[in-house]
């Protein structure tokens, strides 16, 4: 419900501080007023929520982990709204924080405020009055998707899907926000050849940590451009997003083969991720890996794959060598190309070192391919099993190190500690397909792989994970691995700093411009400069 002015003390100090502001302000020369007058402030409280039901929602996130109290949670009615709302801390005496909130899908709290103002994405959505999703062309770009910063991807793929079209870099679950990922990079198993989804992007509007409303891209208002995608919402809040867009595929010829060997099993993913340079069309368009260990079950909740006739010979196999390291690709075709898809996958696997017999593939449509993760979810929620703790921890590692960490990670650390049961990736990524002027961080060798511990565990165990996450975070610095995690988390300035590397410069010049008095997403903790608290 609304904040129940006037008797509500937030309301009541936060229109003394603006009335403050708009009568001691500006009554000389020197000075300009710091309320612009064209600011609907009452319209802003109207959409302020502070009851404990929308604190609690707005409190925690997928990891349920970390929580933090916001002062309020605003429910926007158009992009305007949030434009007045940064404005009205902006140009107070006292800014307020204020975070972005897409689905909530971040682990350690990046999508909070404490004490601040989280702003309700899904608001926009729900009352169909944001950007939406329309699809165009471009004589010069092709065809696109305009997409709201608020919309989720399993709906632009299927608005686009009716064009006949779709985007053609993706994340492993769709149920996000297209500003939520491209604030953050958004990768999975189709990234090593179309790149992570902020290459995909041609042009987006953004409303600045000043409150102002700019439209971005590689022509216009570049630094701002490149500054967001992949900026970990600290410049702004993505309003629309300008998605590049090609013909859509029918079906996906999805293979999964087994390996005991991990330098065997590397070897070989390095070996189809670079054919992706040198013959685009015979390539695969998609390549991810993972782990089987006895602790996990074969088939794990992102997919549902192995026949359960050889669950047996697979845990036997499991069982004589502790590690299994599944390689997983798929290639992409339509009724043109369906004859020829089953010779090109076989040329691609070719000489591949797999285990003889372990060689498993599926047929299915290009949507249930890519939103093969959302039964899994279904099923744990029937289950009362995905609203727990997620102590989740993505890294990218330089190819030149990911034998020691395997060595060292997977067959030392995880094996002693025995609790790791959710799924675990490894998988390449080629780093020639990322803009290096974006604001991601990658690791500088031309391969490094992304290796994700998805786990989830019950309220009272998520501290071994957590543990366990820290024991690998402190033997990679030891050992001198060059890792950059990926939905960072980190305490310090000191680590955010080493994050950054030689972008950190450019990263704090960035903030500087575009977000002055730090207001934007300080559950990031980037930045630790205190705020006052909203009201």
């Amino acid at each position: 419900m609304p904040l129940n002015y006037p008797s509500s003390t937030c309301f009541i100090l936060l229109l003394v501080t603006i009335t403050r502001l708009i009568y001691t302000v500006g009554k000389t020369e020197q000075q300009k007023p710091l309320i612009l007058p064209d600011l609907d402030i009452e319209n802003i409280f109207h959409k302020l929520r502070d009851d404990p039901e929308t604190i609690q929602m707005a409190s925690t996130d997928y990891g349920h982990i970390v929580h933090e109290l916001p002062a309020a949670v605003f429910h926007p009615s158009s992009i305007d709204d949030i434009a007045t709302l940064i404005k009205t801390s902006y140009n107070s005496f006292v800014p307020f924080h204020i975070a972005a909130r897409g689905q909530g899908h971040s682990t350690q709290g990046q999508a909070m405020a404490r004490d601040g103002v989280v702003v309700d994405m899904a608001t926009l959505r729900k009352q169909g009055n944001g950007v939406s999703i329309s699809v165009s062309k471009d004589p010069l770009i092709g065809h696109y998707a305009d997409v709201g910063g608020e919309q989720l991807w399993i709906d632009v793929l299927h608005a686009s899907l009716e064009h006949g079209l779709a985007p053609v870099s993706w994340t492993d679950y769709l149920y996000l926000t297209v500003g939520g990922t491209l604030s953050n990079a958004g990768i999975s198993g189709q990234s090593f050849r179309y790149g992570p989804q902020i290459s995909k992007v041609h042009e987006m509007d953004v409303i600045t940590g000043k409150g102002e409303f700019v439209t971005c891209s590689t022509q216009k208002n570049l630094e701002l451009f490149n500054a967001v995608l992949g900026g970990l919402g600290q410049f702004g809040v993505i309003a629309r997003a300008r998605i590049a867009l090609e013909a859509a595929p029918k079906r996906v010829k999805w293979v999964r083969l087994l390996y005991s060997d991990f330098s065997a099993f590397t070897e070989d993913q390095e070996r189809l991720i670079s054919i992706n340079g040198r013959k685009q069309k015979n390539a695969l368009d998609f390549l991810e890996g993972m782990l089987l260990m006895n602790q996990g079950p074969i088939n794990n909740w992102r997919s549902s794959f192995f026949p359960l006739s050889d669950h047996p010979r697979i845990a036997s196999l499991i069982t004589e060598h502790t590690i299994l390291y599944c390689l997983e690709v798929a290639k992409y075709y339509d009724d043109q190309t369906e004859k020829n898809v089953d010779k090109e996958i076989q040329v691609l696997l070719q000489g591949l070192a797999y285990i003889p017999g372990f060689y498993y593939e599926k047929n299915v449509s290009y949507v249930e391919f890519l939103n093969r993760v959302r039964s899994g979810e279904l099923k744990l929620q029937s289950q009362g099993l995905w609203e727990v703790p997620h102590p989740w921890l993505n890294l990218f590692i330089p190819k030149s190190q990911i034998l020691d960490f395997n060595s060292g990670v997977f067959r030392d650390i995880i094996l002693k500690r025995n609790i790791s049961s959710g799924p675990v990736l490894v998988y390449p990524m080629n780093r020639n397909k990322w803009d290096d002027r974006m604001s991601a961080s990658i690791p500088d060798e031309d391969v490094f792989y992304t290796v994700g511990f998805l786990h989830s565990s019950g309220f009272d165990s998520w501290k071994a994970y957590d543990a366990q996450n820290r024991e690998i975070l402190e033997f990679c610095r030891d050992a001198g691995i060059k890792l950059k995690q990926y939905l960072p988390n980190h305490s310090t300035q000191e680590d955010w700093t080493n994050h950054f590397g030689a972008k950190w410069m450019k990263f704090l010049e960035r903030k500087h411009q575009f977000d002055p008095k730090m207001i934007l997403s300080p559950g990031q903790k980037i930045f630790h400069k205190q705020l006052q608290p909203a009201f």
